[in-house]
């Protein structure tokens, strides 16, 4: 026998009206996307961004789609297409579960790409922002896979924290949920918005803070795959490599190149407008 610390009995659902039931998943990005967009909006006041106010209210639905739909179908692409294509109604039964993280970035940088083309915005003006908010709907959404008792970690006998999820086989595991809530969701927002708030010198290397998202988030969910079981229907990919991980490699690789690509705003000096005229 196996000792762990019981796994607390939530309830998936946050709260029924009748036969419609509001799920603890779905607050989580509702109030993910309110609280990125309530932060957005305060970033663009202070530093005074062309991605202003009223376009970051504009782009609001247009991320709310990428996330859903990029989300929902990176999940279907990603970890489940034979399943999918066998039942192919099923794909829309978001109720369900099924999201993809990867996916949904996707979605989000297609939608980044086709507003910032439409509305005249620098793309990494928009990005920088984008990205320093993200870690608020991240936190969030790990914190409801712990509720659903869903993504537990693998088996361990080495932490005193080891906890027996509902579906784990009565096998003490790591809380992964909990891990990458603190590093994908606490640790990168506090990360971002420190170099935000107080590293002028980065803040103003329009894409530095989108590369570095992309490399921190993909360094942090690589590494704590390892303590995350891999989904039972597809196991390891590659050696002992789950699909996140492998996912993860390429956007590293693309924060590298975003950083790469960066140089510092000119600053203006009064005395070289003077001469100018």
């Amino acid at each position: 026998m196996y000792s762990g610390i019981p796994f607390p009995n939530f309830d998936p659902v946050a709260f029924q009206i009748g036969f419609f039931a509001v799920r603890w998943y779905s607050l989580a990005y509702i109030f993910g996307l309110i609280g990125a967009w309530l932060l957005a909006r305060k970033m663009s006041k202070a530093s005074s961004s062309v991605f202003t106010v009223l376009k970051i209210d504009d782009f609001l639905i247009w991320a709310t789609i990428g996330i859903v739909v990029g989300g929902r179908l990176g999940y279907v692409l990603f970890y489940n297409l034979r399943y999918f294509m066998e039942f192919p109604l099923q794909i829309f039964e978001i109720w369900n579960g099924g999201m993809s993280f990867h996916g949904g970035l996707i979605g989000v940088i297609i939608a980044t790409l086709l507003f910032s083309y439409k509305k005249q915005i620098p793309l990494f003006v928009m990005g920088d922002i984008l990205t320093a908010v993200a870690p608020i709907g991240l936190f969030l959404g790990r914190l409801a896979n712990f509720v659903n008792g869903e993504l537990y970690g693998r088996f361990t006998q080495s932490v005193p924290w080891a906890m027996i999820f509902p579906d784990g086989s009565n096998q003490p595991r790591h809380p992964s949920q909990l891990y990458e809530a603190f590093a994908e969701g606490l640790l990168l927002f506090i990360i971002l918005n420190g170099i935000w708030c107080f590293i002028p010198k980065f803040r103003n290397r329009h894409g530095f803070i989108t590369g570095l998202f992309f490399i921190l988030y993909g360094t942090f969910r690589f590494i704590l795959e390892f303590f995350r079981e891999p989904d039972a229907h597809l196991g390891f990919i590659f050696e002992n490599l789950s699909m996140g991980q492998l996912l993860c490699i390429p956007m590293i690789l693309l924060g590298v190149w975003i950083i790469l690509q960066t140089s510092p705003v000119k600053q203006v000096k009064k005395w070289d407008i003077g001469e100018e005229i």
